[in-house]
C-alpha cells in the first residue's frame, strides 16, 4: 500500500515541525522578524490553478512569500523583504522603461511567471517588474549609513531602476547581485523600482539546467523566468563589510577567515569571535581584507552524524568604535581523498573514509517551478533525505537558495553542486562559453562557504561541452579557485554528448541506468557512480503529465522497492571490488513525465517501503569502508594460444564455417569467401553475419577474441567484427567505433582505443582482452597493447557470440563493411607477450 507523506495540511490545519539543532539563535531571531517592507495593493492577484498541489502550496498568500532572512551566513539586525506582490508586464525587445506607469497584472514575487504560485503561469522573453518602497527614516540613508538592494537570483538577464535611474546589471539566472541605490534614492516618500528581464531559456546558448521553452515528456522541463529568489534591502554602514571567505582547517584547528568590504575602511580594524553556543571559543583582531586565523581548539568536526555549527560574530571597528556588525556560522570540516585499506583511493571526510550515499535532487516544484512555496517546504525534502539514510545530495545541474545550503549544513548533508548546463545539441559558440565560464566562477565565489558542499561538477554528460581540453582546464581553474572541495570535472563522462575523459579534476564519474556503473579510481582520482537507479511507479491523482516514464516501470510499492533493495546491494558490491567512493540514485522525487521518486512530484505520496530504504543505505555507508573485496579467484582458464574455439574461413564455400578448435560451427549469412591474410576469408558487405549458435564467451569473467580484420570503408557508422549478444546490448563488441573514427574493444558505454584511424583496405591484428581480476578492458592493435579502461565488473551473457555485426536495442547493428580472418576465443586473459605472439604467429 502506498503511504502518504506527513505533510499532507492545509494552512492553519497543524502545527511546525520542531527545530531540530539548538545553534545560530542569532539567525534564527533575524529569520524571525521577517520585517516586510509596505508593497504594491494585492489587488488583482490571484494564485494561479496549479496541476499538481503540495501539502505547502495554499500557505503561500500576498502576505507571506518566503518572508525568513535570506542570506544566513552574513545576517543583519535591520533589513526589509521585498518579496509579495509587485506589478508585471510583459515586454518587447528595447521598450522603454515603464517609468511612473501602473503595469496591468500583478505578480507574485519571488515565483518564477511560468508557475502557478506567481499568478502569471505563462512564459515571457521580456518583461517588467513594478513597485515602490519607503525607506524607514531611521536607518539614516543618505547620512551614516547606505542602502544596498539584493537580488537572490533573476534569470536570465536583468536591469534594475530606482527612480529612474539605472543602478545594477547582471547577466545569469543563478547568481545574485546587488545595488547601492543611495545616490538614485529621493529625500522621501515612495522609491520606485523597476526591473527589466529578459530569459529566452533554451532558445539561447545560456546556462538553462533542465529548464525548456517547451518541456519534451521527458527529462527537460518547465521554465522558471524571472525574479525567483528573495528581493530584500538593507542599511550599511559608509564602510562596511561585504562579505566573508571561511575556510577550515582542522589540522590545524582554525579557521581562515578573510573579511571583504566596501567603502572607506581606512583605519579600521576586524574583531572576530568564535561561539559554542554561549561560550566564547576565541576572540581575535586583524586587518579586514587580509587573512585572519582564528583558533577553535578541540574542535567538535562537522559530519553526517554530528553535524555540528559554530558561530562567528564579526565587528568592523574604528578606534574601538563598531562600525558594522554582521553574524555568521561555519563547520569544521575537511574533504579529501586517501588510499582505503585495500590501497585504492577513496573519498574521506575529516582524514576517515566515507561513502557518499546520494540522490539526485533537481529542486522542482509543481507550484513554484524552481522556487519551493515554503521554507518549510525546502527543507523537507533535505529531511527525507535522513529520514532514508542518505549522507549527500547531488543538487542536479541547478543551484538553491541560500536556506537550501544553510538546512543542509543543521541536518549534516554532503552536497555535490553542479554547474547548470548550457542545452544539449551542438557545441556553443565561443561568447557563450566564456559566458558559462564567468557564471560557473561567479557560482564557486557565491557558495564556498557552506560547509555542506564539498565538491563542483562543472560538465554533466557533455551538455554544453566544447572541448575535453576547455573541460580539464576548467577543472583546474575551479581547483585552484578553491582547493579545499574536489572537483568533478564531467558527472557521465563515459555517456551520451560527452567529448570523453580529460584526466582532470579528482574524481571519475560514470552513469549508468540500472546500474550502477563502476568506474574504479586511477593514480590521481577516485571513482563515483555519478547517477543509477531510476526505478519508476505511476501513482494516478498524483503525475504532471497523468501518466509517466521511467529507466524501469514497476508495478507496486512492494515490487518498486524490492528494486531499490536488489539495485543498492550492487552499489555496495561496486564499493568493495571496484572502490567507488560514491553513488546518486536518481531520484528523491517524480518531476513532471519522470516519475522515478521516492516521492510523488507533489510530495503528497511515498512511493517505496522507507525503512527498507533506510536500511540498505546504511548498510552501504557502514560497510564501504575502504576494506575491499577482490571477488572470487580467477579460473585459470585454458592454456596455449589455439584459444577455445577459433574460425580460419579456409573452406571456400558453403554456408557453414567450421569451428578448428571446439564444436561451435557457425552459420553464415550475407557474406561471400574470399582470400584471407593467410589462406581463406570471410567478406561482409554491410548486412552479413557468421553466428556461431551459442555463448562462446563467459562475458563475467576473464576472456580474449582476437581477429584479423579489413575495412572496406571508416566513415561515421560503427562497424563489429565479434560481439555477443544478450537481447539487449552487446557484451561486448571488437569493432570500429565511428564516433571516434577508431578501433575498439568495447563494453556500452566503454571503449578502450585504437590512437589513430585505420586505413581502409588494410588488414589488422585486433585482440581484445577482459582482465576481471585487474577490472581492465584492453585493446591490442598488430600485437602492441595501444589503451586500457578500467571495468571492474561485467555481466554475464547467454545470447550466441557473431561475427559481422552487434546488438543495440536488441536490434542487430553495426554491420561490417569489410573481410574477417582467423577469428579466435580464449577463456581467460593473454598477457601483453602472449598477444605479441599470436599477431606474429598468424595461423
Amino acid at each position: 500500500m502506498l503511504s502518504l507523506a506527513p505533510l499532507t495540511r492545509r494552512r492553519g490545519s497543524g502545527a511546525r515541525p520542531a527545530v531540530l539543532t539548538a545553534a545560530l539563535s542569532a539567525l534564527l531571531a533575524a529569520a524571525l522578524a521577517t520585517p516586510v517592507a509596505a508593497q504594491t495593493s494585492g489587488d488583482g492577484w490571484e494564485m494561479g490553478d496549479p496541476r499538481l498541489v503540495t501539502p505547502w502550496t495554499d500557505d503561500v498568500s500576498q502576505t507571506n512569500a518566503l518572508p525568513e532572512y535570506p542570506r544566513p551566513q552574513l545576517t543583519r539586525k535591520e533589513w526589509r523583504n521585498l518579496n509579495g506582490v509587485w506589478e508585471f508586464a510583459g515586454a518587447s525587445a528595447g521598450e522603454a522603461p515603464p517609468f511612473g506607469e501602473t503595469l496591468a497584472e500583478r505578480i507574485l514575487v519571488p515565483y518564477p511567471t511560468e508557475s502557478a504560485l506567481s499568478g502569471i503561469q505563462r512564459h515571457e522573453d521580456h518583461m517588467w517588474y513594478r513597485r515602490t518602497v519607503e525607506v524607514p527614516p531611521d536607518w539614516r540613508v543618505g547620512k551614516a549609513n547606505r542602502l544596498e538592494l539584493h537580488f537572490g537570483a533573476v534569470d536570465y538577464a536583468a536591469v534594475v531602476y530606482v527612480n529612474g535611474q539605472e543602478v545594477a546589471r547582471h547577466k545569469g539566472g543563478y547568481g545574485a547581485f546587488s545595488a547601492d541605490v543611495t545616490d538614485a534614492l529621493n529625500p522621501s516618500g515612495p522609491q520606485e523600482i523597476v526591473v527589466g528581464v529578459e530569459d529566452r531559456t533554451d532558445a539561447t546558448w545560456q546556462p538553462v539546467g533542465k529548464q525548456r521553452r517547451v518541456p519534451d515528456r521527458g527529462i527537460f522541463y518547465e521554465g522558471a523566468s524571472g525574479i525567483w529568489q528573495t528581493v530584500w534591502m538593507e542599511p550599511v554602514p559608509t564602510g562596511h563589510v561585504d562579505s566573508l571567505d571561511m575556510v577550515p582547517d582542522i589540522d590545524t584547528s582554525t579557521l581562515r577567515l578573510t573579511v571583504n568590504t566596501q567603502g572607506d575602511v581606512a583605519g579600521t580594524r576586524v574583531e572576530a569571535t568564535v561561539r559554542d553556543g554561549r561560550r566564547i571559543v576565541s576572540r581575535t583582531t586583524g586587518a579586514p581584507g587580509q587573512p585572519i586565523d582564528l583558533p577553535v581548539p578541540g574542535a567538535k568536526l562537522w559530519s553526517p552524524d554530528s553535524p555540528f555549527l559554530y558561530d562567528l560574530d564579526v565587528v568592523l571597528k574604528s578606534h574601538h568604535r563598531p562600525v558594522d556588525r554582521v553574524s555568521s556560522y561555519f563547520g569544521m570540516r575537511e574533504i579529501g581523498t586517501a588510499e582505503g585499506a585495500d590501497g585504492r583511493k577513496r573519498i574521506t571526510l575529516n582524514g576517515e573514509v566515507l561513502f557518499l550515499m546520494s540522490t539526485l535532487d533537481q529542486g522542482y516544484w509543481p507550484d513554484g517551478i524552481y522556487t519551493a512555496p515554503t521554507d518549510e517546504a525546502l527543507r523537507f525534502d533535505l529531511e527525507q533525505h535522513k529520514e532514508l539514510g542518505f549522507n549527500t545530495v547531488r543538487k542536479h545541474i541547478k543551484t538553491e537558495p541560500d536556506r537550501w545550503y544553510y538546512h543542509a549544513d543543521r541536518l549534516g548533508l554532503l552536497v555535490w553542486q553542479d554547474m547548470p548546463s548550457m542545452r544539449t545539441g551542438g557545441r556553443p559558440p565561443e561568447p557563450a562559453q566564456r559566458q558559462f565560464e564567468a557564471e560557473l566562477h561567479e557560482l564557486v565565489a557565491e557558495k564556498k562557504n557552506w560547509t555542506s558542499i564539498i565538491g563542483w561538477v562543472p560538465f554533466n554528460e557533455g551538455w554544453g561541452e566544447w572541448s575535453r581540453e576547455a573541460t580539464g582546464r576548467i577543472a583546474e581553474e575551479i581547483k585552484e579557485q578553491d582547493p579545499s572541495r574536489l572537483v568533478n570535472a564531467h558527472s557521465g563522462v563515459n555517456c551520451c554528448d560527452s567529448l570523453g575523459d580529460s584526466g582532470k579534476g579528482d574524481v571519475i564519474d560514470w552513469h549508468a541506468y540500472p546500474g550502477p556503473a563502476e568506474p574504479m579510481p586511477d593514480g590521481a582520482r577516485v571513482s563515483i557512480d555519478g547517477e543509477h537507479g531510476g526505478y519508476g511507479l505511476e501513482v494516478d491523482g498524483h503525475m504532471w503529465f497523468g501518466e509517466g516514464h521511467a529507466y524501469r516501470m514497476l508495478p507496486d510499492q512492494e515490487s518498486l522497492t524490492a528494486a531499490y533493495v536488489d539495485n543498492q546491494r550492487q552499489v555496495l558490491s561496486a564499493a568493495r571490488r571496484c572502490a567507488i567512493s560514491g553513488a546518486i540514485y536518481t531520484q528523491i522525487t517524480d518531476v513532471e513525465h519522470e516519475v522515478n521518486g521516492f516521492f510523488t512530484y507533489d510530495r503528497q505520496v511515498k512511493k517505496m517501503d522507507f525503512g527498507q530504504v533506510r536500511a540498505v543505505n546504511e548498510a552501504i555507508i557502514r560497510n564501504a569502508d575502504g576494506s575491499g573485496d577482490d571477488g572470487p579467484a580467477p579460473d585459470p582458464g585454458t592454456p596455449g594460444l589455439a584459444g577455445v574455439h577459433a574460425y580460419k574461413f579456409n573452406e571456400g564455400s558453403g554456408t557453414t564455417a567450421k569451428d578448428a578448435v571446439g564444436d561451435a560451427d557457425a552459420t553464415l549469412t550475407g557474406t561471400e569467401w574470399t582470400q584471407g591474410v593467410h589462406e581463406g576469408g570471410l567478406s561482409f558487405a554491410g548486412a552479413g553475419e557468421a553466428d556461431t549458435g551459442r555463448g562462446l564467451v563467459d562475458t563475467a569473467g576473464s576472456y580474449t577474441v582476437s581477429a584479423w580484420a579489413r575495412l572496406d570503408e571508416a566513415g561515421g557508422g560503427f562497424q563489429t567484427v565479434v560481439s555477443q549478444d544478450t537481447g539487449q546490448h552487446s557484451a561486448f563488441f571488437l569493432q570500429y567505433s565511428g564516433q571516434d573514427q577508431r578501433w575498439a574493444m568495447s563494453f556500452v558505454g566503454l571503449r578502450a582505443l585504437s590512437p589513430t584511424k585505420p586505413e581502409v583496405g588494410r588488414w589488422y591484428h585486433l585482440t581484445g582482452v577482459r582482465d576481471a581480476q585487474a577490472g581492465t578492458l584492453e585493446l591490442f592493435v598488430d600485437g602492441q597493447k595501444v589503451d586500457t579502461k578500467s571495468a571492474c565488473t561485467a555481466d554475464g551473457s547467454a545470447g550466441d557470440t557473431v561475427i559481422g555485426r552487434g546488438q543495440y536495442n536488441g536490434g542487430e547493428v553495426d554491420h561490417l563493411r569489410g573481410d574477417v580472418d582467423d577469428v579466435r576465443i580464449f577463456d581467460r586473459a593473454l598477457s601483453d607477450q602472449e598477444v605479441a605472439e599470436l599477431a606474429r604467429a598468424g595461423e
